[in-house]
């Protein structure tokens, strides 16, 4: 326990220090953790350097709040100099065109009734043993449209994620019940709300179970299915405090089992100070990886080597053997301004660089100075080495007036490389560079 608190210390203070110096974005993963309604329309002028290509830049991204309703879109024109046309790139496919909305939602996830359609940050189902954290875009030019849908009639209800409306993607449903909500123990306090799910999620992308066997030899599997059976009892239900005791049990189809018992605890002082922490013991099977659609899925799905050899997330499953871990997970935030996210998972007693880190950091615009950001990485190493194990986007900046914003996003990730014919051959670095100045209006 030692240890783990130890982790979870020094990821925050690294994520204070680091992001505070060099990390805003409209793109910022947990824009939904603490929303307000608000309306604002930001117009930028400025420039990008996308894999070494300046590009005069326009950008108008408004984000609308009516009510529960909420709006955001990114509509981007780049300008080549040399070549005096707009980068093709953001426009050569008429999906290129539906993904201006970035998302439109409804509510906010644990809401009885939440709806989320257009990008997905972060999505998760029940405690999030199968899908955590889970993105479905894995960088700028490979944006898709999915959705979120949640609904909860107190006894029962459903999660559900889909990926991508314009190809085979990541389907996933959770649905539980209160059982003891039909009987005549609902009213009792912590036992009367146990609740139990069941989760089934899916990749029918055709590479999600490619195995790469012998030299020129490749196996396809077909889809890829985890399905999990989950029991949580909340401990306390305060206007304050509320705290959850949980187990999960999970198997990957064709593959290993699983399983977790954690305890999540959630304190709220008034708007002045709210805090959330998650610890999670794991004991897993051969061939078995916690939270498998996670935040660097997309990008770990299929990863071309060269013309014949490749790597896939199904082929690392083969080489995982039965171990014992742990997950840890904090937030904080300080007048619904400051919010500071960390969470590192590892195995237990085993060597080397396996562990994976999440970090995020959002300072909100209560300030004159806006930072956020946000940092994925798994096989840890030194913490801060940029390469293909990671996943950054960050941008800070400065507000002279209240409508004025002068800001640098700075977002970094790996996009996949075709030949002739459109065939994914490889992946090559992206890396996207944009100082802007935005007009921002609020009403």
């Amino acid at each position: 326990m030692y240890r783990f608190a130890k982790c979870i210390i020094v990821s925050v203070m690294i994520s204070l220090v680091v992001f505070g110096a060099i990390s805003f974005a409209q793109q910022m993963p947990s824009a939904s953790m603490l929303q307000k309604d608000k309306q604002s329309v930001p117009v930028g002028f400025g420039a990008t350097v996308i894999d070494g290509q300046l590009f005069y830049l326009i950008n108008i991204a408004p984000e609308l709040s009516f009510g529960k309703l909420g709006v955001g879109l990114d509509l981007n024109l780049r300008y080549n100099p040399e070549t005096k046309k707009l980068r093709t790139q953001d426009f050569d496919e008429f999906y290129d065109f539906v993904r201006i909305i970035r998302y439109v939602r409804w509510a906010q996830k644990g809401d009885p009734f939440y709806i989320r359609l257009g990008r997905l940050d972060y999505s998760r189902l029940g405690h999030g043993f199968i899908m955590y954290n889970y993105r479905n875009s894995s960088s700028y030019d490979l944006r898709r449209l999915g959705l979120e849908l949640d609904l909860d009639f107190e006894k029962y209800g459903f999660e559900s994620v889909y990926s991508d409306f314009a190809g085979r993607g990541v389907l996933g449903a959770r649905g539980y019940v209160r059982p003891l909500q039909f009987t005549s123990a609902a009213d009792i306090p912590v036992i009367g709300n146990l609740e139990t799910g069941m989760t089934y999620a899916t990749d029918i992308h055709r590479d999600a179970n490619r195995l790469f066997t012998a030299p020129q030899t490749s196996e396809d599997k077909g889809s890829m299915g985890v399905f999990g059976l989950d029991l949580g009892l909340p401990l306390l239900s305060l206007p304050m405090i509320k705290s959850t005791l949980y187990f999960d049990y999970a198997k990957i189809v064709g593959y290993g089992n699983g399983a977790a018992a954690g305890i999540s605890f959630d304190f709220s002082g008034l708007g002045l100070f709210t805090a959330a922490l998650k610890y999670e013991r794991r004991w897993m099977g051969d061939q078995f990886l916690p939270a498998y659609f996670n935040a660097l899925y997309e990008r770990d799905r299929f990863v071309r080597i060269d013309s014949v050899r490749f790597d896939s997330k199904a082929m690392a499953l083969n080489s995982v053997t039965k171990s014992q871990g742990y997950y840890g997970e904090i937030l904080v935030s300080i007048l619904n301004t400051i919010n500071v996210v960390g969470g590192y998972q590892a195995p237990v007693g085993v060597p080397g660089n396996n562990g994976i880190l999440h970090l995020e950091l959002q300072t909100g615009d209560a300030l004159p100075i806006l930072v956020s950001g946000g940092y994925d990485k798994k096989n840890i190493g030194p913490v801060f080495t940029l390469d293909n194990n990671s996943v950054l986007y960050a941008q800070i900046g400065y507000k002279p007036y209240p409508f004025l914003l002068v800001s640098m996003l700075y977002e970094w990730t790996w996009t996949e490389e075709k030949d002739a014919n459109g065939n994914v051959i490889g992946f090559k670095e992206q890396k996207r560079i944009e100082p802007k100045v935005s007009l921002v209006i609020n009403f």
